[in-house]
């Protein structure tokens, strides 16, 4: 009895903290990115790790709003150019291939898009958007008062959760129906 409710006492302190998270993004900030996506011509995601498995995510929601969006690796993503938009995840600040997929993309006359909790890191730094999502990464992960969370999980949770809101607020705003994403689900499963 007792391991469960620590496992709900922690539960509800992990949602908290996300909740926190989400509570402290910049409105700016979500119409930004929710711009940059909707003018793109067309969208290259990438992050790395953990980071990278939540850019996997978002994309697939790209991708159910009909959205042309890839991610970087994949064979099949197109080159990106002028007119294209480079979304990448930086939560501590800077990852060398997030930089140089940066200056991949820069090169090439495409936006690019960074979402960090470290605005102030050399990545965001070069974007030409930066959306902060205020969360523990492996940057700050010591010291403090740290996330219950480990390492950069608070952050990874607090992006899946927005990912999926700026999600219904694009399909909102391309008066698309919950029918239409669904529509474009995969039957190869």
């Amino acid at each position: 009895m007792g391991s469960n409710a620590d496992v709900h006492a922690m539960g509800r302190r992990a949602l908290v903290e996300v909740g926190g998270v989400l509570d402290a993004i910049s409105a700016g900030d979500v119409e930004a990115m929710c711009s940059e996506i909707r003018g793109a011509r067309r969208i290259a995601c990438y992050g790395v790790g953990r980071e990278g498995l939540m850019m996997k995510a978002l994309c697939m929601r790209l991708m159910h709003l009909g959205i042309d969006a890839h991610m970087v690796g994949d064979m099949t993503t197109p080159p990106v150019g002028e007119g294209d938009l480079l979304l990448v995840s930086a939560g501590p600040g800077w990852f060398s291939t997030v930089d140089a997929l940066l200056g991949v993309a820069r090169d090439a006359r495409a936006r690019t898009l960074v979402v960090t909790a470290q605005p102030d890191g050399t990545v965001p730094r070069r974007a030409d958007v930066v959306v902060h999502l205020p969360a523990q990464t492996m940057a700050d992960d010591r010291g403090g008062e740290p996330s219950l969370l480990p390492m950069g999980s608070l952050y990874e949770a607090a992006q899946l959760v927005f990912f999926d809101v700026v999600s219904i607020m694009l399909r909102e705003q391309s008066g698309q129906a919950p029918d239409d994403m669904r529509k474009r689900h995969t039957n190869l499963e």
